[in-house]
Parts: structure tokens; C-alpha cells; sequence
């Protein structure tokens, strides 16, 4: 069977990148080897961090690695690019530019589902550098889909959970987690993004309840789609029951 190739941009973060790897394995169709689609990950854990440069806190520039990273899966015949980092889409317009196939754009895709299911507010816990540069806000505006991020201390909970937990490996403060998104249900949020691929694996790993969608589960949903294989039945909606 033939099916398209996706190329990865991976390492942002590596746990991360791994995980996307899961999922697009999990989510497909297949009932053989051969019914999986063909990737190539590019697994480059020294890309710049995204949320330092946004800030401007960092003047090292994770797109130029990045558009090399892609130039190279970009000779190696890849169909699409997904890049499972919510923050590196911030660079997304211009690493479009630059490479000649297209990239998944895991947001607008995100956007795109909850529109589908008739969601008008969210509640957003994402990297600080992603909530600042409004890359997820904008596209939901756009679909006249409401937001609401959490308050500072709540970001705060939320970039320590990111840095200090996750990406070090350590297991995630859950209670700061769930007094976060509890905050925004409140606030009359129907649904949580999951809009950073390291809390992706808090969903994974812990009973969080319902009314969560995860945008690397939308990333990895429309990769099996994009690439001509088949998606299981179970994931064609994505929001928590």
C-alpha cells in the first residue's frame, strides 16, 4: 500500500517527540506493519529553546536549526512536516517559506476540531512563550472561538510543571495542574487545551477527567490522515469524555 511520508522535527522536547511517535503508532488503522505510515525523525534535543528567544530572554534562534533539520528531511522525499511543539509554531509563516512541502499546523488544526464540535470557549495551559506571543489565541479568535489563560501565578504553576517536571524528567505536580485547569473551567471554559506538547504526557500518564483536548493528539490525528492511512474510529472526536 502506498502512503505518504511524514518527516518530524523532533527533540522539542525529546520526551515529547517520542510520545508523537506513540500516538501516530497507536491512532493508526493497521492491522500489519506494512498499513503504518513511513516517517523520519529527526530527533535534535539542541534546537534552541522556543519560550527563552520569544521572550527575548535568548538571542540563540531555534529556526535556523530548525530549517535545516527540515532541508534535510525535505531531500529525503517527506510529503509533510510535523513539528510536535506547540511553541516552535510561532515560527511556523516563516519555516513555510523556507521549506518546500507543507507543514502541519498542529494549532490551526486545534482550532479547527473544536469548531467542528461546536466548542465557543477554551481554556489554554500552554508555555509561557506560546500564551505571550498569541499564536493560539489569534487562531481561535479567528475561528470566533473565546479564550481564557490562566492568571500569573497560574502560569507560573504551569512553566514549572513544563521545565522543572517534565522536561527534567521528574513526575509533574498534578495538584498545580488540576487547581489551574479547574480555574479556567470556573471561568466558564467547556474545554482545556492542552497546548504544549510536555503536558501532553500528563493526559497520558494520569486521570485527569474529561473536557481536555490535546493538540498532539490533533497533530497526530491529521499526520495519519494527511498521509493516506487509515485513523481508528475512536479518535475522530478528541475531546475528553
Amino acid at each position: 500500500m502506498f502512503t505518504k511520508k511524514l518527516g518530524v522535527i523532533g527533540g522539542l522536547g525529546p520526551f515529547a517527540t517520542a510520545y508523537f511517535f506513540d500516538l501516530i503508532l497507536k491512532m493508526t488503522d493497521a492491522k500489519a506493519d506494512q498499513e503504518h505510515l513511513e516517517m523520519v525523525i529527526y530527533n535534535c534535543p539542541s534546537i534552541p529553546d522556543r519560550t527563552s528567544h520569544i521572550l527575548g530572554k535568548s538571542k540563540n534562534n531555534p529556526v535556523i536549526p530548525m530549517i535545516e533539520i527540515g532541508t534535510k528531511l525535505v531531500s529525503l522525499q517527506v510529503d509533510y512536516i510535523a513539528i510536535p511543539c506547540i511553541t516552535a509554531h510561532f515560527y511556523h509563516s516563516l519555516l513555510s517559506q523556507k521549506l518546500a512541502v507543507p507543514i502541519i499546523n498542529m494549532i490551526q488544526e486545534t482550532a479547527r476540531h473544536l469548531q467542528n464540535n461546536n466548542i465557543e470557549y477554551v481554556g489554554l495551559v500552554a508555555t509561557e512563550g506560546t500564551v505571550f506571543s498569541r499564536i493560539f489565541q489569534e487562531e481561535l479568535k479567528f475561528y470566533k472561538i473565546r479564550v481564557i489563560v490562566p492568571n500569573r501565578q497560574g502560569q507560573d504553576y504551569i512553566n514549572s510543571i513544563i521545565y522543572d517536571n517534565i522536561k527534567a524528567g521528574i513526575k509533574p505536580e498534578l495538584d498545580k495542574f488540576q487547581s489551574v485547569t479547574q480555574e479556567l473551567k470556573k471561568h466558564g471554559a467547556e474545554v482545556i487545551i492542552i497546548g504544549c506538547t510536555e503536558l501532553s504526557l500528563i493526559k497520558r500518564d494520569y486521570p485527569i477527567g474529561a473536557g481536555y483536548i490535546d493538540a498532539m493528539e490533533v497533530l497526530a490525528a491529521q499526520s495519519i490522515l494527511l498521509c493516506d492511512t487509515k485513523l481508528k474510529k475512536e479518535f475522530h472526536c478528541l475531546i475528553s469524555k
